[in-house]
């Protein structure tokens, strides 16, 4: 196994379990909650769920990206509507608008963030966060975020860049942090709110029995998917490297059950990637061949080739160097069949500039015209984190 297996002398509590175990003054009060199917109770009962059977007064719900059931289309929009599990109405935050309105928030006292993250800066989640953030301050409302542990752990020496510049801000990336950040979203909204002076209302509800240090798999608690394409810890893991597919013709897997643990397209020689991308001598991560024809996304029902990767030790992976190297790799091998690729969302209609916008830094393309040797030297300074993890040393609260 990869993961160390710790002797789990207790179950890691979420922000939602610390929270139903407090004496509460405000559980009637009017309540909006942004939440979706993955935020649940240790237990696996959805956070919307357990807060309404244990009495606080929720009225309204907000749903980010994929909706509240996570079943939504990548980067389609999903509308308003009511929801089958509490009855209540919910508004999409990914749909007509990503802000809540002062009309949203009309009637309203305090808002409840529960979402859980993945750790890599272009997963949506976040940046709904942040504007719900500006849309309390804004309104004067009281923001409670119930934390969750970063699933990829919370080691500041696994952080990749790069960090975001401004001129590739988007909302897969609004502010600078790095792709790989290693931090939790109740250490993230501290950060924001304090750096980006957003005047937040703000309150942390931490999780309890988490060392940073420890992955999803060591919290005790049931995997529960994030979204359509990450359905296994393993994809969260490889995610924030091969999530950069997006902007090429090569297939991260969607449409499989192996959604970001693999790569491959019609024109490839799996036991050929997977050969030259052995000789690179990565000590913790393997490839090897595999068949697939994706369901949906690029290449639907057509047989692909390619690779799937086997994480050897998590504890030193580096996912975003993993993802670089591979697209040098696969261009190398077939610069006839290699192609760039915009990747339209709701969010960017025309999907251009997605490599920009996802790697966080103008024309990043021209990396992958430099010569192997300036190719790896430009990794290694990019994705390094030393004023990151400088930066966010006094935001972290684990």
């Amino acid at each position: 196994m990869y993961i160390s297996k710790k002797n789990l002398t207790k179950m890691v509590e979420f922000g939602i379990d610390v929270l139903l175990k407090r004496s509460i003054d405000w559980k009637q009060k009017p309540i909006a909650l942004l939440t979706n199917n993955a935020a649940t109770s240790n237990m696996g009962i959805a956070t919307r769920k357990v807060l309404q059977q244990n009495g606080f007064l929720i009225k309204l719900l907000f749903s980010p990206e994929h909706g509240l059931e996570t079943n939504g289309p990548d980067g389609e929009p999903i509308p308003d509507g009511f929801d089958s599990l509490t009855g209540l109405p919910f508004i999409s935050l990914y749909g007509q608008k990503l802000t809540p309105t002062a009309e949203d928030l009309e009637g309203i006292e305090i808002v409840i963030f529960d979402i859980p993250d993945i750790g890599a800066r272009f997963y949506t989640y976040l940046w709904t966060l942040t504007h719900l953030m500006e849309a309390c301050a804004g309104n004067g409302k009281k923001l409670i975020i119930l934390d969750r542990p970063n699933p990829l752990s919370g080691n500041m020496n696994l952080s990749e860049g790069p960090v975001l510049q401004e001129a590739c801000a988007s909302f897969i990336g609004r502010w600078a942090i790095p792709i790989r950040h290693s931090c939790t979203l109740g250490e993230l909204a501290n950060y924001f709110n304090s750096k980006m002076k957003l005047g937040v209302d703000l309150e942390i509800i931490p999780c309890n029995y988490w060392n940073r240090l420890e992955f999803q798999p060591n919290w005790g608690t049931a995997f529960v998917p994030t979204s359509p394409a990450i359905q296994h810890f393993e994809s969260m893991l490889l995610y924030p490297g091969l999530c950069l597919l997006e902007a090429t013709n090569i297939s991260e897997g969607r449409g499989t059950e192996m959604a970001f643990r693999i790569a491959g397209a019609p024109w490839m020689n799996g036991k050929i990637v997977a050969n030259l991308f052995n000789q690179i001598g990565l000590e913790d991560v393997k490839a090897k061949p595999i068949s697939f024809k994706p369901s949906e996304g690029k290449y639907k029902e057509e047989s692909c080739a390619g690779i799937e990767f086997m994480i050897q030790d998590c504890n030193y992976f580096q996912s975003v160097s993993n993802g670089l190297l591979l697209i040098n790799l696969i261009k190398s091998i077939y610069p006839t069949h290699f192609k760039w690729a915009n990747y339209p969302t709701a969010v960017n209609v025309k999907g251009e500039n997605h490599l920009d916008k996802l790697v966080g830094i103008p024309n990043s393309i021209s990396l992958f015209k430099l010569p192997l040797q300036e190719f790896l030297a430009a990794i290694i300074k990019l994705t390094n984190t030393h004023h990151w993890q400088k930066d966010m040393s006094d935001y972290l609260l684990y």
